[in-house]
């Protein structure tokens, strides 16, 4: 794990400690919203930070309005950054956009370690959220998922290298993962940020596509345009993650569209 993956579990583990597990079922009753994949989609990011990229929050568009702009455009769903010490975050960030967009999938996204922090997001309103395959061991991945299908959570498994992809194998030996990955409930991510410099290697994307399981493969970082979303497309993945573009665009609806369109006509053709 590098060292930076190192400080944020360490964080994210004070935070869970730090959670209340005093639930009642009423604290789960808003509704999940099931996640629905095309041929080609995009999952737009809300953040107000970046510790690659810095201050993303633009003037004009608050963090409502941009939920709204992005369900508009057609987004598979939305990923909100719930991590406070890097990325500027909160849970009240999600809520804010489950709120603001009822009928559109919600994901959390941040550095989870604990059960508990799934049972934040469900109750915040999440339909589904992110985890980091090398921030957990076998049993704890064990553990959050089977949290994560009691709730009717989807989740997307983050990737890095070949060995995560060997232990994604290995789960769909499960017959319960598999099932969920055949509805698209559990998606498998490649993110092409290096998270030692926090540079982007798009190379990794094209190299561990071949080991990609044949479900639903999301590309994460580095997706600037409808260009890289094409040659994701052409990797064979079926939706891009894409945040700090979005963030920064003067029309984020125009550049989702062209995301999609691109992609989608890649795999027609």
């Amino acid at each position: 794990m590098s060292d930076f993956l190192k400080q944020m579990a360490t964080l994210s583990a004070e935070r869970a400690a730090n959670a209340s597990s005093r639930m009642r079922s009423a604290d789960f009753d808003k509704p999940v919203v099931p996640l629905v994949l095309g041929a080609f989609d995009v999952i737009a990011e809300i953040k107000d930070r970046s510790p690659a990229e810095g201050d993303l929050v633009t003037t004009g568009m608050g963090r409502a309005e941009r939920a709204r702009c992005y369900a508009n455009a057609g987004v598979a769903a939305i990923s909100v950054l719930t991590e406070p010490s890097r990325f500027g975050g909160d849970l009240e960030h999600l809520a804010e956009v489950v709120a603001a967009v009822p009928d559109s999938p919600v994901m959390r996204k941040d550095f989870l370690v604990e059960p508990v922090q799934l049972l934040e997001a469900r109750k915040a309103g999440a339909s589904g959220a992110l985890l980091i395959m090398a921030m957990l061991s076998g049993q704890k991945l064990e553990e959050m998922l089977c949290c994560a299908w009691e709730h009717d959570l989807f989740v997307l498994l983050e990737a890095f290298d070949e060995h995560d992809l060997v232990r994604t194998s290995k789960l769909l030996q499960n017959s319960a993962h598999r099932q969920r990955a055949e509805r698209d409930q559990l998606l498998f991510g490649v993110n092409a940020r290096n998270l030692r410099s926090l540079a982007v290697d798009r190379g990794r994307l094209k190299k561990l596509a071949p080991l990609l399981p044949q479900t639903g493969c999301v590309a994460e970082s580095g997706i600037d345009d409808a260009g890289d979303a094409r040659q994701a497309a052409v990797l064979g993945y079926r939706a891009v993650l894409v945040g700090t573009a979005l963030m920064r665009s003067d029309d984020p609806a125009v550049l989702i569209a062209s995301m999609r369109d691109s992609g989608r006509a890649e795999i027609a053709a």
